[in-house]
């Protein structure tokens, strides 16, 4: 992904108004709207900043990919910005950066987005160069032979990466016989195998009308953001081709125990983790605080303690739930010295045990929901940050006044809410684990 970015001037000015005029959480006020060409966006309006951001999150992403040509959608995404129209890439790049425009793509698994950030005194031609990326690229085979080259060098320094080796192999084991299962990266031999063809006949599949899910933010009102919606999306088709769909994904059941992948390489990583919880879920919220408490609160939360502070075994250790479509997770992951990763993995087995057995205590439910609702307003003191909290909430199902109603929800959250979701959720002998490097002791 390829980022444009504002001129010195602009960037001083904007970042000046920032700090003047942040807009707090609890004085966001979400709007539905609907574009004069029909897309339904989500709209906040910020006048005290003179920018704009636009996000787009398009159903569907590396999943999408033909088979034999893994990679295909992110080198895709990566070649928008390569030249559009009349404009090579040295012209769209010199084109954007004299607009003081910013625009990024990306394809993860299961979705393709877009992220723009407009001044307003250039929003229009600025949106029109966007809207050309999206509707007119180039595809020129230099620009393609530049991004192999990119793509095949990330490829080669994955291989030998400890952390992007244990989650393709755990991703694998996980999702087998799934597109979840193969890297959106791709292979040296599939990015090898891409063809200027092959580009042209993925952007239909990757982002159509019908599955954008849409936010602006920022001094534009509800009129003015539907135009340009429908201005930068116009050009895309209605609707996506028939087989441009991501297969149901099968219960996520990973085989449990631990598989090594050997590595030369002085500290171990290991990737654990085993099914999570639906963000639709109601015990989702419960589970989240109970994750800050285990493993997503940084220095205060438990496997940090124990792994890290009372033991010294590694470096770092944490937890996280992840929502892929359809698929949700409960990761894990900690680093640390070859000889140290047995006694890590106990501490942390014996972790996951005993909240699953125990829960938690009222001091960490107070710590936890204290500094979950007060870093809460984080969130929104950028239009960026409020646009891309619309385009999740949105993708979670999640009402408008969401914004509004979270921090009750944690706070009404019981030692007894944690303990149900725990003894559900967590399964210490369904801990599928993978480890590279040398590992002693396993």
């Amino acid at each position: 992904m390829r980022i444009f970015t504002l001129k010195p001037a602009a960037a001083l000015a904007v970042a000046a108004s920032a700090l003047l005029a942040g807009p707090a959480a609890a004085g966001i006020e979400i709007a539905e709207e609907t574009s004069p060409a029909g897309i339904v966006f989500w709209h906040v309006e910020e006048p005290s900043i003179p920018m704009v951001a636009l996000e787009v999150r398009f159903e569907g992403g590396a999943a999408l990919d033909p088979a034999g040509l893994a990679g295909l959608s992110r080198m895709t995404v990566d070649m928008l910005d390569e030249g559009a129209g009349d404009l090579d890439a040295t012209g769209f790049a010199a084109e954007a950066d004299a607009l003081s425009m910013r625009m990024g793509f990306s394809a993860g698994r299961d979705a393709t987005s877009l992220s723009a950030r407009f001044l307003t005194e250039t929003l229009t031609p600025a949106a029109a160069l966007l809207a050309e990326a999206l509707a007119a690229p180039r595809f020129d085979a230099d620009a393609l032979d530049r991004v192999r080259a990119r793509m095949l060098s990330s490829i080669a320094s994955s291989e030998t990466d400890p952390g992007t080796l244990a989650r393709d192999a755990w991703y694998l084991g996980a999702f087998a016989g799934h597109p979840y299962a193969i890297p959106a990266r791709g292979t040296a031999e599939s990015v090898a195998a891409v063809t200027l063809e092959d580009l042209a006949a993925q952007v239909p599949r990757l982002m159509s009308r019908d599955r954008a899910t849409v936010a602006v933010v920022g001094a534009i009102d509800a009129a003015a953001a539907g135009a340009l919606i429908d201005q930068v999306l116009g050009g895309l088709p209605e609707t996506a081709p028939a087989d441009a769909v991501i297969p149901p994904v099968p219960p996520v059941a990973p085989p449990a125990g631990l598989e090594v992948i050997e590595l030369d390489v002085p500290q171990a990583t290991a990737l654990f983790g085993h099914g999570g919880l639906e963000r639709s879920d109601p015990d989702y919220i419960p589970a989240f605080v109970m994750n800050y408490v285990l493993g997503g609160g940084g220095f205060s939360s438990r496997l940090m303690t124990e792994v890290r502070e009372k033991r010294g075994l590694a470096y770092g250790v944490y937890s996280y739930l992840s929502d892929l479509e359809g698929a949700p997770l409960y990761l894990g992951s900690v680093q640390t010295e070859n000889a140290r990763i047995a006694e890590s993995l106990s501490v942390i087995r014996a972790e996951w045990a005993r909240m699953a057995a125990e829960g938690v205590t009222d001091e960490e439910l107070a710590d936890a929901k204290r500094y979950l609702t007060g870093a809460f307003p984080l969130r929104f003191d950028t239009n960026a940050k409020i646009a891309g909290f619309m385009i999740r909430a949105q993708q979670a199902g999640l009402s408008r006044d969401y914004v509004d109603l979270r921090n009750g929800l944690i706070e009404a959250v019981t030692r007894e809410d944690i303990a149900r979701v725990a003894a559900r959720l967590l399964d210490e002998e369904a801990l599928s684990v993978v480890v590279v490097g040398t590992p002693e002791g396993l």
